[in-house]
Formats: structure tokens, C-alpha cells, sequence
């Protein structure tokens, strides 16, 4: 008998292809366990401070994205955040809140989603800690224990957190972000989320029919972002 099947999602909150994703991964959460994995492409020497030259190269590829998933970017992302040149783009704070969430309360997919809206809708800087501390409480986290957890998170164990996310990418033969795998039964299967971006509803009865999952092999053609940034 197989045992039931797990998706490992490997991420970024500031990939802007996950967020074309984030249909798809709010409709798997229905199905079965999923496990996020954040994968660090805005750290260290890679983070981004928001310039004229950054915002020229990630609005063709939002809109881009836009297009094909049908996810709404705001005019306070656009005209906003991606003219505010005091903003960094970090992805290590955001994900100590992810990892932060998930340990007081198992919610830390929900938190991501709460924190791509606030970046691509509302133009939020989600590298900051008192935009994550009030995006905490907008999800009825305990603010308390949410803050130690997430103060707790920075450094060492997110740091740890990606290098575990970098190796579950390799092994599986991943090339960037997002990257969907199923796991059963021993066996990690990278899952190509190319064909049902905009069609959460298709994704959702696939994975339905998976009850031994007979996984589709394939090499993954679908947009991503790369291990440092999106367009690469």
C-alpha cells in the first residue's frame, strides 16, 4: 500500500513567479500535506535595493506574469515600493516570519500568502519587521510569541533553512523557483506547474486523482525564477 503523498514546494516570497503560483499551492493545501521550503534568492550579497534599473527589469516580467496566471499586481507595487529607493529587497526577513508562523501555529504557507498580496498588491516592504509583525496579526497570530519566534528565526536557523531548500532543489533536479515535488512512497518527483498557471481549479482535480499518484515525468518548462533573481 503507498503512503499518501506530500508536496514540497521550494520558494521565494519575493519570486514573483510564486506568487503566479500561489493559486495553484492555496488549492493543493485542500488536497494534501504540503511543506514549504523558502530558497533564500534575495540573501546576503544578492539582496536588491530598489533602483530605477531594478524597476525597468521586473515590470516586464510581472506583467508577464500577470498575463499568463491572471494575479493582480497593484499601483502601490508599481508606482509605489518599486519607487522607493530606501527599499531592500531581502527575502531572509520574510521567511524568518514564514518560518516563524509555521512554528507558533502551523501557518506558514498562510502567512506567505498574506505577505505576497502585501508586496505585489499593496506595495508593502516585507523586508521590515514592523510590516511583518502587523501582517502577523492581520492573520490572528498571537503577537507575542509570533515575535519571539520570528526574532528566534533570524540568522542561524533561516540561514540553515535554505541551505536545507538549496539541497532538496539539487537532489530533485529543480532549477529554480517555484518548484513543486511530490513525494510518496521514498520517491521525490518534480511536478511541471507550467500548464496549469491561471487554472488552480485543473491543478486541484489532478492532484484529486493522484491515489497511488502516478506522476507525470517531466523536466519542468515552466516559468521560474532563478536561484539569485527572477529573469535570469
Amino acid at each position: 500500500m503507498s503512503t499518501p503523498p506530500v508536496l514540497h514546494y521550494i520558494y521565494d516570497p519575493l519570486c514573483g513567479w510564486c506568487y503566479g503560483a500561489k493559486p495553484l499551492i492555496e488549492a493543493a493545501r485542500g488536497i494534501l500535506p504540503v511543506v514549504a521550503h523558502g530558497g533564500g534568492m534575495m540573501t546576503g550579497a544578492h539582496r536588491r535595493p530598489v533602483t530605477a534599473q531594478l524597476r525597468d527589469y521586473v515590470i516586464p516580467h510581472d506583467q508577464r506574469i500577470a498575463e499568463l496566471t491572471g494575479q493582480p499586481f497593484g499601483e502601490a507595487y508599481f508606482e509605489g515600493l518599486l519607487r522607493d529607493t530606501t527599499a531592500v529587497f531581502d527575502s531572509e526577513p520574510p521567511t524568518g516570519a514564514i518560518l516563524a508562523a509555521e512554528q507558533v501555529a502551523g501557518r506558514g504557507l498562510e502567512l506567505l500568502g498574506r505577505l505576497q498580496t502585501a508586496h505585489y498588491v499593496e506595495g508593502r516592504r516585507i523586508a521590515d519587521e514592523n510590516v511583518l509583525l502587523a501582517l502577523a496579526a492581520d492573520i490572528g497570530l498571537d503577537a507575542e510569541a509570533f515575535k519571539a519566534a520570528f526574532i528566534a528565526a533570524l540568522g542561524g536557523l533561516t540561514q540553515a533553512h535554505f541551505k536545507d531548500s538549496r539541497a532538496l532543489l539539487a537532489r530533485v533536479g529543480g532549477q529554480g523557483f517555484p518548484t513543486a515535488v511530490l513525494e510518496q512512497s521514498g520517491r521525490y518527483q518534480v511536478i511541471d506547474l507550467g500548464g496549469y498557471l491561471g487554472k488552480p481549479q485543473a491543478f486541484a482535480d489532478w492532484l484529486r486523482q493522484l491515489d497511488g499518484v502516478a506522476v507525470r515525468d517531466s523536466n519542468s518548462s515552466a516559468p521560474a525564477c532563478g536561484l539569485n533573481g527572477c529573469g535570469e
